[in-house]
């Protein structure tokens, strides 16, 4: 009983010596036969175990390459790696079997991208190269590092990209400078030239509509130019019409003093005539016609005469009987 009880104690401590809690951040890998596993449980032997750190890993790189011409330039950049989940057995092989085998990894990675860059810029002249030219090539070629290295990308940043000589570096500032500010001056005579366009395209539009208010003001004249038209029209053709009633009435009243002639002695002419040969003694009366009662025509002036003189010579007559008496 005492020898199964030690064995037990010893059993404990062997097992509390050996196992370990795994922790939320780390990845526990043990030997298969056809290669590596993931323990997924709480507990787990350390010495039969490898413990990788799913934390991600960064480091800076400064990579001295070449471009055409054989002028030196330098690129750095930074990058943060993880280990891949389904690509251990590569990391593994890669960065050994440590719990460093992620960082060992990386080594591996800065050589791989020192010969990314390097044959990158290796095709190109300065003028032609960028940081960004240089981000896109290098983020095309990275995803094979995640199946030949067993381990994944998360980021990828240029810092800087400059020629090693400062001759060159001051060269291509200047003429960095210059096209920026061509590019500046063709953004401002663009802005003169679509300035421009919108003034003449506003005095146009401004122009369509003096002319078009001009058109109404015409029009409005000529048609109150065509009621007054119309206005005078009917005025004189009002005018024309009592005229007309006038001669009309002229007209009859010369057919009744040619049929009536004693009618003659009822006008205003001859009663002015008799007031005056009242009023002067042995004078001679003298009967002013105006222009329209010329009109009648010498026939009724000559009528109206004889018809005046007779009356005149009879009421003379009268006169001196009277006197006489």
């Amino acid at each position: 009983m005492e020898y199964v009880i030690g064995f037990f104690i010893l059993l404990c401590i062997g097992i509390a010596f050996e196992y370990r809690i795994r922790k939320p951040d780390v990845i526990v890998l043990y030997e298969m036969i056809d290669g590596l596993g993931i323990r997924k449980g709480r507990f787990y032997p350390r010495h039969f175990s490898l413990l990788l750190q799913r934390t991600t890993h960064s480091f800076q790189l400064t990579v001295d390459a070449t471009a055409k011409g054989n002028i030196d330039i330098r690129v750095k950049l930074v990058a943060t790696i993880a280990a891949s989940l389904g690509h251990l057995t590569e990391l593994i092989r890669v960065g050994g079997w440590s719990t460093e085998a992620v960082a060992h990894a990386a080594k591996e990675l800065e050589t791989v991208l020192q010969g990314f860059v390097k044959g990158f810029t290796e095709q190109f002249e300065i003028e032609e190269l960028s940081s960004q030219k240089i981000h896109e090539h290098i983020h095309k070629e990275v995803p094979v590092s995640k199946t030949a290295m067993g381990i994944e990308v998360i980021s990828l940043t240029i810092l800087s990209f400059e020629p090693m000589n400062p001759q060159i570096s001051e060269a291509l500032k200047q003429q960095e400078q210059a096209r920026i500010l061509e590019q500046t001056e063709i953004l401002n005579q663009k802005a003169r030239i679509a300035s421009t366009k919108a003034k003449l395209k506003a005095d146009e539009e401004i122009s369509q509509l003096e002319n078009q208010l001009e058109m109404k003001k015409y029009d409005l004249k000529k048609s109150q130019w065509e009621r007054e038209t119309q206005l005078n029209d009917l005025r004189v053709n009002d005018e024309l019409k009592r005229n007309r009633q006038r001669l009309e009435f002229d007209k009859e009243e010369l057919q009744m003093l040619k049929s009536s002639p004693e009618l003659l002695m009822l006008t205003p002419q001859a009663a002015r005539l008799a007031e005056a040969s009242q009023g002067l003694k042995n004078a001679r009366t003298v009967v002013s016609l105006s222009p329209q009662d010329m009109a009648h025509g010498s026939e009724l002036f000559g009528m109206f005469q004889n018809i005046l003189q007779n009356a005149l010579d009879s009421y003379r007559n009268i006169k001196e009987k009277r006197q006489t008496k």
